[in-house]
């Protein structure tokens, strides 16, 4: 069983909904860690002061804020706990908004929010009227020491919470969205035809870290004595005129029919124990 990363209760009106947030997605990624060049013995990094020259239990840790090169201000737990707001426990919700007015450029983390025992009834009303409406909710949580402005939205017959990115979180870049360029009517059309050809539903399971599956591959092939396979090098296209360039997109075919006639890449079973390179 998934362990909770939080557990509250979510608001609105009159109604209370106890929840728990269990991660919703999560990296799954292949990590390189750091050897020692002579033994091949993996490095770690213990708790260790300097200044005492040796390691230190966890309770001999405290939390400080640097202000100044090697000047620190002390914070103790009774102190976090003193500061922090209510919405560590409880997610009051401050609006709802059209779930397609939302940029999801302020998307971060994603959680799956469930009910706690005997909340079957009001999280079932708060999934109906977001799906019948909808809307998402704003509500704001506090966890691993930090608040956040959060998105609790209808998905798949249950809620899905959103973290978000705070508006100064968003970069910007100097001219983005500034483009002076003239464009004819033929290449507006040609373009939209060439996205209505690549048009296809999302099916997120046929897409992949094409990167990650290589290394992956990398790994197994020397942890086994076997040659690898390279990528192959990317075939950069001629500079060509914009329309003889959509011209010739249109014409080479249907892009969803060169997307079905691609192969993924089979990767060997991980799941085996793989003995180490001799």
């Amino acid at each position: 069983m998934a362990s909770a990363v939080w557990k509250g209760m979510i608001t609105f009106g009159l109604v209370s909904v106890p929840v728990r947030l269990y991660v919703a997605a999560r990296s799954k990624r292949i990590y390189l860690h750091q050897l020692h060049k002579d033994c091949h013995t993996r490095l770690k990094q213990p708790l260790f002061c300097p200044t005492c020259n040796r390691i230190v239990d966890r309770s001999e840790v405290i939390k400080g804020y640097e202000y100044e090169t090697g000047q620190y201000v002390f914070v103790d737990a009774d102190e976090i706990k003193e500061i922090t707001p209510p919405s560590s426990r409880t997610m009051d919700i401050l609006a709802f908004v059209d779930t397609d007015k939302v940029d999801p450029i302020y998307f971060d983390s994603s959680f799956l929010v469930m009910p706690d025992a005997d909340a079957a009834k009001p999280y079932a009303l708060l999934v109906r009227a977001l799906k019948d409406t909808n809307k998402m909710a704003i509500a704001k949580l506090t966890m691993h020491q930090r608040e956040y402005t959060v998105f609790i939205r209808f998905r798949n017959n249950g809620l899905t919470l959103h973290t978000t990115y705070y508006a100064n979180e968003i970069n910007s870049v100097a001219g983005y969205g500034e483009q002076d360029v003239s464009l004819k009517p033929q290449e507006i059309k040609l373009a939209e035809q060439l996205v209505e050809t690549l048009s296809a539903p999302f099916k997120p399971e046929q897409y992949h870290d094409e990167f990650q599956e290589r290394l992956r591959a990398l790994v197994e092939a020397k942890a086994h004595g076997r040659g690898i396979v390279k990528a192959p090098a990317p075939k950069r296209a001629p500079v060509v005129d914009i329309m003889q360039a959509l011209k010739q997109s249109l014409a080479s075919g249907n892009g969803k029919k060169q997307m079905r006639g691609k192969k993924l890449l089979k990767m060997p079973d991980t799941r085996k124990p793989m003995r180490k390179a001799g």
